[in-house]
């Protein structure tokens, strides 16, 4: 892979700036287009060279792409820092488990909304399997008055440390639950106070054996629970970079089509490829998974349905 170059002169141009301080010529780089090119140790670069002695016509070669860094600098508005982990331990990630095992067979208690919520009747988005948190965490912070946020993961220590996150933040709008979708979704959403206006399911796990396919997260059961509690106009949104996993979830909405319409049907900026599929993610930032394909090369399929009014 070719190595991209970021030219300074290029932020500057997009962003200019009147004898601007090494600090923001540090920030404005961080945040012009071409940040998601820059790895850590290339910031560092800037930040020891550019903001000190660079000109307009300083060119910077930057020399390997590193997945963990464009992750870094996706999320770099959230500040979280690395005491959470050390709280924690070492925060392992088993990619795939079993959630047809008697462990997870359990509902989630549910909390009392009144006191994860600051609001607890703003309409709700649920992100079922919400991994590290961070995708959630960042829809909270930018969209604190709209819309309350509740991250349903299977894995218990990326739940706990999801929550420190969210107290060291503050954040009185966004709560992550150690729950069994399966199991636990519809009491959940039955339960809460507010609309539920929002479901995302993005890059579940593929459980690629077809003896295994009863492991997936989407199943029709899951769908219609879904449906059932969506408010009229509310959406669900579903993407992996797995096609066979893409177009399981795909098939399982689309015949659902006289409830939810796929949002080109609707609103028609919103552009799709000759196949179908959504071609920019709607929701603003990327999620970890999805920063990790594109860096591999994979394309990101994604569905956007809205439930009919």
């Amino acid at each position: 892979m070719a190595s991209p170059q970021f030219c300074f002169c290029h932020a500057v141009a997009a962003n200019p700036l009147p004898m601007a301080p090494k600090q923001a010529l540090c920030s404005l780089i961080l945040k012009s287009p071409f940040s998601s090119s820059i790895t850590r140790s290339a910031k560092s670069h800037y930040h020891r060279n550019c903001c000190y002695s660079c000109t307009v016509d300083a060119c910077v070669d930057v020399k390997e792409l590193r997945s963990p860094d464009l992750v870094a600098l996706e999320y770099a508005d959230l500040n979280l820092t690395d005491k959470i982990s050390r709280e924690l331990g070492h925060v392992r990630i088993r990619q795939h488990v079993n959630p047809l095992s008697s462990s997870f067979s359990v509902p989630a208690r549910i909390p009392d909304w009144r006191e994860v919520f600051r609001n607890p009747t703003l309409p709700l988005m649920v992100d079922i399997g919400s991994g590290s948190g961070r995708f959630l965490i960042w829809l909270a912070k930018k969209n604190p008055d709209s819309a309350n946020y509740l991250g349903l993961e299977i894995r218990q220590k990326l739940v706990k440390r999801a929550e420190l996150w969210v107290k060291e933040l503050a954040l009185g709008n966004i709560h992550f639950l150690f729950a069994n979708a399966t199991v636990s979704f519809r009491q959940l959403v039955l339960e809460y106070p507010g609309p539920l206006m929002f479901v995302s399911i993005l890059c579940p796990d593929p459980h690629f054996k077809k003896r295994h396919h009863k492991r997936r997260v989407v199943q029709k059961l899951l769908v219609d629970c879904i449906i059932s509690n969506l408010l009229p106009g509310g959406k669900v949104f579903v993407q992996s970079d797995v096609l066979e996993v893409a177009l399981d979830m795909r098939n399982q909405f689309d015949a659902e089509s006289h409830v939810l319409q796929h949002i080109d049907e609707t609103d028609p900026s919103k552009l799709i490829d000759d196949d179908g599929w959504l071609l920019n993610n709607p929701m603003g930032i990327r999620t970890e998974r999805e920063i990790h394909a594109e860096f591999e090369g994979a394309k990101i399929y994604r569905r956007l349905y809205q439930k009919r009014t």
